[in-house]
């Protein structure tokens, strides 16, 4: 049996298991590493943000029309009751709030070869660094634009982080975005109110008035040629 862990090592049995990447599955399927070495190799190894970017920038293409998504992850850890990180929070793998580590990744997209690199993630930790969600995707992309320094045109998220604050922030950088919105937003556009509701017809089955409201901003956010209609006007209720 090997007397410690290397790296590479740990990393090559991350990219084997696509399933179960926890130490004793990583001891069950190794003759050469015990749990007891993985678990001190782990304890004294920092794999930090800073790490990640320095071992995929050399693989990323970047282009003028890629893309950035950001999504969170939540790490199961429903048996385990003394990790730090843990706490219960909603996992939409699993439809239900659980015990686990939630992970708020930043993925890089090139449209023209459909290849995607994660260049980017934040462990959430409220309870550390007082930082939430939104927050860790703010430092994300301040990140990506001033020292990674990646051309990218759009940035894609889902409806939780659809707020007001986080869109003006995304204009800011001179970058699109899209994102879905949750059915209790209200929105205000600044074309005539009355143009807008001609196109609703409250009668079509299978979408919304919201859903169909939506459709009819994008349209016009898209199509404008003037100073177009922003989508971030947008107020929790």
């Amino acid at each position: 049996m090997a007397s410690s862990i290397t790296r590479l090592d740990y990393c090559q049995f991350l990219l084997s298991s696509q399933i179960n990447y926890t130490l004793t599955y990583f001891a069950e399927h190794s003759r050469r590493f015990s749990h007891d070495l993985a678990n001190r190799y782990l304890a004294g190894e920092r794999i930090t943000p800073r790490l990640l970017w320095e071992n995929v920038r050399g693989q990323v293409v970047p282009s003028e029309a890629g893309y950035v998504v950001f999504d969170d992850t939540v790490l199961d850890k429903s048996h385990s009751k003394h990790i730090d990180l843990v706490r219960r929070q909603y996992s939409g793998n699993a439809k239900s709030v659980i015990r686990g580590i939630g992970v708020v990744n930043c993925v890089y997209v090139n449209p023209a070869t459909q290849q995607f690199w994660v260049i980017d993630y934040r462990i959430y930790d409220p309870g550390g660094d007082n930082k939430s969600k939104l927050d860790h995707v703010k430092e994300m992309l301040n990140n990506l634009v001033h020292h990674k320094q990646l051309d990218f045109k759009a940035v894609l998220m889902d409806s939780w982080y659809a707020a007001k604050w986080l869109m003006l922030h995304i204009e800011s950088l001179k970058k699109l975005y899209y994102c879905p919105l949750k059915s209790n937003r209200l929105i205000n556009f600044p074309v005539s109110k009355k143009g807008i509701e001609s196109n609703i017809d409250p009668s079509r089955k299978g979408m919304g008035v919201f859903d169909q409201l939506f459709n009819i901003l994008q349209t016009i956010a898209c199509s404008r040629s003037g100073p177009k209609t922003r989508c971030t006007d947008i107020y929790r209720i």
